[in-house]
């Protein structure tokens, strides 16, 4: 749980940053599921041509610095959600028993409950970000999970639905997240109201709605988090070192309010009012988001978010 004195600061500048809450035997089994995921995977794109032979010793890092420079999708067949558009059956996606943990996570659970109160909803809004050295990319890539990302405000990429919604993100670090490999920055206290935003190469707050130049850096080591209230202004710093930044975004809300994303799966995370409600079965929540992969390939687009290129402030 936090502290009142944690509780106050969060309220007050709209994030914070809170160490040594995931423990390391947790990391270490996504750690382990992302590697077998990854062998599993570069087995297949070395059967397609894709690829060369794994050589002996190669690491998780190596095959990932391998399949991005052969210039594929890797990204996500890693993810925990389904992409904007282009749905098909074959879309991959992954979920399984350590992300499912991570997500479900005790001492997660507890701090949010400390925002937010006890019945607690997994909101489908979620993402796996695996960022490589800035200038490794290519200059088309503007996906915010692989490359920099835009300032935004969480609220501005859900829907109006969830606009009242009692949420909060939990923003977890697999790797130490600093200054020099694109941890991520915000603009303490600026959260009062919802910004415009504009579809850009990235959905993002408009020209001059923030002043950047308040912005500070919010450093975490693998296994912290940070916290951030829904209209937190906030984007990530270049990766400007020799390694990936690896990184979960999650979020939380209030349970029977509107996730923002409704067409996705949400699941009931914790309920002290009625605990046989909680899913504790990660092949039950793979099975959901199967279901909703299947039934949107077959369905007409849902748009994710708000915001069209040419609003009135995007001109």
């Amino acid at each position: 749980m936090l502290t009142q004195a944690q509780t106050i600061r969060f309220l007050d500048q709209g994030y914070l940053v809170v160490e040594d809450v995931i423990d390391p035997t947790t990391l270490d089994a996504i750690r382990r599921e992302y590697s077998e995921r990854m062998d599993e995977l570069y087995g297949q794109w070395q059967c397609q041509g894709l690829v060369e032979p794994a050589a002996d010793g190669m690491t998780f890092w190596d095959k990932l610095t391998q399949c991005y420079g052969a210039g594929f999708d890797w990204y996500q067949p890693f993810d925990i959600s389904l992409p904007h558009d282009g749905i098909s059956d074959e879309t991959p996606i992954h979920f399984g028993p350590a992300v499912f943990d991570l997500v479900t996570h005790r001492n997660i659970l507890d701090i949010v409950e400390s925002l937010i109160g006890p019945e607690i909803t997994s909101n489908p809004i979620q993402h796996v970000r695996i960022k490589p050295p800035q200038r490794n990319l290519p200059g088309n890539e503007v996906r915010a999970h692989v490359t920099v990302t835009d300032w935004h405000q969480d609220r501005g990429v859900s829907l109006p639905e969830a606009d009242q919604t009692e949420v909060v993100t939990v923003w977890v670090a697999v790797t130490d997240a600093t200054p020099v490999n694109g941890c991520l920055q915000v603009i303490p206290g600026a959260g009062k109201e919802m910004y415009p935003h504009c579809l850009k190469e990235q959905v993002a707050i408009a020209d001059g709605f923030v002043d950047v130049s308040k912005a500070v850096p919010a450093p975490v080591k693998a296994g912290g988090i940070i916290l951030l209230h829904p209209l937190t202004p906030h984007s990530s710093l270049p990766n400007n070192s020799d390694g990936y930044r690896w990184s979960f975004d999650l979020r939380y809300n209030v349970t029977g309010q509107p996730t923002g994303r409704g067409h996705f799966p949400e699941f009931i995370a914790r309920s002290r009012a009625n605990p046989d409600t909680e899913m504790h079965d990660w092949q039950e929540w793979r099975a959901r988001w199967e279901a909703a992969r299947a039934h949107l390939a077959r369905s007409p687009h849902i748009e994710q978010h708000r915001w069209l290129s040419d609003g009135p402030h995007c001109v």
